[in-house]
């Protein structure tokens, strides 16, 4: 008997883990769309899974609800079902609460209005300014094209060194925002999503910058294990090229 009670305490436990309440919610309004559905979407173990779905039938507002263990990147997928097609994907930086997305059935991505979380606020932020960086990239590669054209090879290799210093200035605003909302979860997204392959000393400046909620959050812990992979293959760079040394001398 006390086995059998032993038994149902644990497989009480296990539901209810599996059955934990929502504690956020996703609603808004897609202007324009009548029939398809709408998923809520989040990165599990490196795959695109669905949380939450929701079937649009004439009333182009929406909501759903899942729950999140930490402040994470989500993303709210439409799927339509009839012949004008715009299937797309908008990605958002989701918290504990509430998030409204507004926005457009024939600009779908481009026009959608989100409200919710601080670092949501951050993250357009920080892409409202990388926007820039990206318009001077675009006007290099048409500056590069050109000069292919023209054989002009003085002119591609000033080019080159242009596309050098802003990517520098790029990776260095990066890592500045990162270490200026330290206490915010986007601080280690972006070291994670968009300087990566920075020198680990950068890295290793925003992770130790990080509040301690932040370090113990989704993206901090992956931060963390980032960083020991980084070290364990610098090292092992380390080895063999003193190996190849001692070869070769």
């Amino acid at each position: 008997m006390k086995k059998l009670a032993l038994l149902l305490v644990i497989l009480i436990s296990i539901t209810a883990c599996s059955e934990k309440e929502s504690n956020l919610i996703v609603s808004g309004e897609i202007k324009g769309l009548k029939k398809g559905t709408l998923y809520l979407q989040k990165i599990r173990d490196t795959l695109l899974v669905n949380v939450d779905s929701v079937i649009i039938n004439g009333d182009p507002g929406f909501r759903m609800e899942t729950y999140i263990e930490s402040p994470q990147i989500m993303y709210l997928y439409l799927e339509k079902v009839d012949n004008n097609r715009y299937d797309d994907r908008i990605d958002f930086f989701a918290d504990k609460g509430e998030v409204s997305i507004k926005t457009k059935l024939d600009k779908f991505e481009t026009s959608a209005e989100i409200v919710g979380s601080v670092n949501q606020e951050k993250l357009m932020e920080y892409r409202k300014m990388i926007s820039r960086f990206n318009d001077q990239n675009l006007d290099l590669i048409k500056d590069s094209f050109e000069a292919e054209k023209a054989e002009d090879e003085e002119k591609l290799m000033e080019i080159d060194k242009k596309y050098d210093r802003l990517l520098k200035r790029k990776y260095l605003y990066t890592v500045n925002f990162a270490i200026n909302n330290k206490d915010h979860e986007i601080a280690p997204y972006l070291a994670l999503s968009e300087v990566f392959d920075a020198n680990i000393k950068y890295l290793d400046t925003i992770y130790t910058s990080l509040a301690p909620k932040v370090k113990k959050s989704k993206y901090g812990e992956e931060l963390k294990d980032f960083l020991k992979e980084r070290r364990k293959q610098e090292k092992l760079e380390e080895k063999v090229e003193d190996q190849s040394g001692e070869e070769n001398s």
